[in-house]
């Protein structure tokens, strides 16, 4: 484990990492988690009924928009040119609740488990946001990493 943080310079000052002399690599960042409701919200959504419209279409727009915006929310993240980014939601009924797995893809010298991250994120924000009106208890959870691949670290999956 590397136990350097990167975004600090010699003095403790915050920095964006210097990536320029990195290899481009295909880089790959996998993420999820889930959002738990109430069953009549979850049954909302099901349906397709809710007054706003589809509820995980537009959530799924949302967590693309997301992925692309990293940069713009993450004061130190680089601006990538992101090739891939893929949502899907499952619904669980069982749970009451909707899981979200996002997969973003480049070519590029740095990775991409913050525009990952940040889609799952904006994707549960967004169902919450659109639901809260009927169901303000919802709740976000296990939002993690779950693998990533490319550059000097390589393979990473989560045990």
């Amino acid at each position: 484990m590397n136990n350097k943080l990167t975004h600090f310079n010699a003095a403790g000052e915050a920095h964006m990492v210097d990536v320029g002399d990195k290899a481009a690599t295909k880089r790959i960042a996998i993420t999820e988690g889930h959002i738990c409701m109430l069953p009549e919200t979850l049954a909302l959504i099901q349906s397709g009924e809710h007054k706003k419209g589809d509820v995980l279409g537009i959530a799924r727009v949302a967590a693309i928009m997301g992925a692309k915006k990293t940069a713009d929310l993450v004061p130190l993240c680089h601006p990538l040119a992101i090739t891939k980014v893929s949502v899907d939601f499952t619904i669980n009924n069982k749970n009451s609740s909707v899981h979200c797995r996002s997969q973003v893809e480049c070519n590029g010298q740095t990775g991409v488990e913050m525009e990952a991250l940040c889609a799952t994120q904006i994707g549960l924000l967004t169902i919450y946001d659109m639901c809260k009106a009927i169901d303000r208890g919802m709740v976000i959870d296990q939002v993690k990493l779950l693998e990533k691949a490319g550059g000097k670290s390589g393979l990473w999956i989560r045990d």
